[in-house]
């Protein structure tokens, strides 16, 4: 039997301790051990993008990530996103524009595009699809999220 292994973090700038086996994914203790269940499991091998999350700063695929690996590393997830004074405006804009349906790649969607609009806020039509190009939809079709993105920008 494999010791579990002690981990320090910062999740949504709230500090975490918390065991974990030494395989287990990023995904898989957000979910299983910190109840952190917005991030969603989609395909489990980080090609659809529904388990986005930032980690340090760079959007990832927290399936292709384990979970010790976030020792002392800061990690933002979709529950991080609304603020106490309601939704953030990219979460607003995706339901005015009705840009969601089952709801399992949205979160994916929503935090790769709050990273983008932190990094480019004036990014044009071409430079969001190609940085939301690792999340895939299989609702809704691309349109209706691609203008809830610029919806925030106007």
């Amino acid at each position: 039997m494999v010791d579990k292994i002690h981990v320090k973090t910062t999740i949504n700038g709230l500090p975490q301790e918390f065991l974990v086996d030494p395989f287990m994914s990023l995904l898989e203790t957000l979910r299983d051990v910190l109840n952190l269940t917005g991030t969603k499991e989609g395909c489990n091998d980080g090609n659809c993008g529904a388990c986005t999350v930032v980690l340090d700063g760079r959007i990832v695929d927290s399936c292709c990530v384990l979970g010790a690996e976030i020792e002392g590393k800061t990690v933002e997830t979709i529950e991080g996103m609304a603020g106490p004074d309601g939704l953030h405006p990219l979460q607003q804009a995706f339901l005015e524009e009705a840009a969601l349906q089952c709801g399992i790649c949205t979160p994916g969607f929503l935090v790769s595009a709050k990273a983008l609009l932190e990094r480019e806020p004036e990014a044009d039509e071409h430079r969001i699809r190609y940085w939301l190009a690792g999340n895939l939809c299989r609702c809704t079709g691309y349109d209706k999220i691609i203008k809830a993105v610029q919806k925030v920008q106007a």
